[in-house]
């Protein structure tokens, strides 16, 4: 019968005086008392612990969370979202599509001409439109089409909108999202287009319909100003297209909402703000109650809005 052999002690590879029993969970080389570091199971020498440590900051983000693994996953989601709302407007009509009007943003609810498309009455309201025989009435954000805050900023109807949005979110989307992490940009983008809405609310005749993404797309070139300003880089190209995209607003074809520009680039911006600026101490904690906090501002502005034009 074999007897059982006796543990054989091994020098310590960083103290080849000091024999040990113990060796690395990670890398099986012996380690003393002094060299051994608790892990969740076993043991660690100092080097594979500084190892695991590198590795893990490297996954952590700038400002928070963990790094996207595929940085333009989310702007493809986005297209995505975008592309399919434009084509199920398209085939529902385009321009005279049911389904475009009714997630078309709407300070107030607008009275349609059935026989004429392009006709609207625009003094009547919600009953005195079912009330005669040619109206076809559509709610808005004051008659509690409240999904229109946002359903707007993925709702376009002619190509050549939706192309240069779309285009602009390509280019921007992948550089900020490696940079903020994925729930980091997916909130500066939606509280950006959020913002926008808000500013048309406030800024715009009530009896218009807005639709697209350019408050958010603002509000992307609004956050990267705040991260190139934040990192010391060259902000000048930032300006230069953000300057590019001003003009082409107010001297561009076709109705080009400035109201939603303006409330997309504010958003973006003090979106932004919170989550770069945020102390490192409890910064998660900081942007969620910050961005929150934006949030319930902005609601807050559409709901007096709205009780003003109701």
């Amino acid at each position: 019968m074999t007897q059982p052999q006796p543990p054989v002690a091994h020098p310590c590879y960083r103290h080849p005086d000091r024999p040990t029993y113990i060796r690395c969970q990670r890398c099986g080389r012996p380690i003393c008392g002094d060299c051994m570091i608790s892990a969740a199971v076993g043991f660690q020498c100092p080097e594979c612990v500084a190892t695991g440590a590198r590795q893990t900051r490297q996954n952590d983000g700038p400002y928070g969370g963990r790094r996207s693994a595929n940085a333009s996953l989310t702007t493809f989601v986005l297209i995505g979202l975008n592309a399919l709302v434009w084509l199920a407007i398209t085939v529902t009509g385009g321009v005279f599509s049911r389904l475009g009007d009714a997630l078309a943003l709407k300070p107030v609810g607008l009275c349609y001409s059935v026989a004429d498309p392009n006709g609207i009455y625009p003094r009547l309201g919600g009953e005195a439109c079912r009330a005669i025989g040619d109206g076809r009435w559509e709610p808005g954000v004051a008659d509690g089409a409240v999904w229109q805050l946002l359903t707007s900023a993925f709702t376009h109807v002619e190509i050549l909108h939706i192309g240069m949005n779309m285009l602009a979110l390509w280019f921007l989307g992948p550089s900020l999202e490696a940079a903020l992490g994925r729930v980091r940009f997916l909130a500066v983008y939606l509280l950006s287009a959020l913002a926008g809405s808000v500013a048309v609310l406030w800024l715009s005749a009530p009896q218009t319909s807005t639709v697209g993404a350019s408050g958010a797309v603002f509000g992307l070139i609004g956050a990267l100003l705040v991260l190139a300003y934040k990192v010391h880089g060259d902000v000048r190209n930032v300006l230069i297209w953000l300057g590019i995209n001003v003009v082409y607003t107010f001297v561009g074809p076709g109705s080009i909402s400035w109201q939603g520009h303006l409330g997309g680039l504010l958003g973006g911006l003090a979106a932004a703000l919170i989550i770069v600026y945020a102390p490192k101490p409890n910064r998660p904690r900081v942007q969620l109650l910050g961005l929150v906090g934006l949030t319930v501002v902005m609601l807050a502005l559409a709901a007096v809005r709205i009780t003003q034009l109701g």
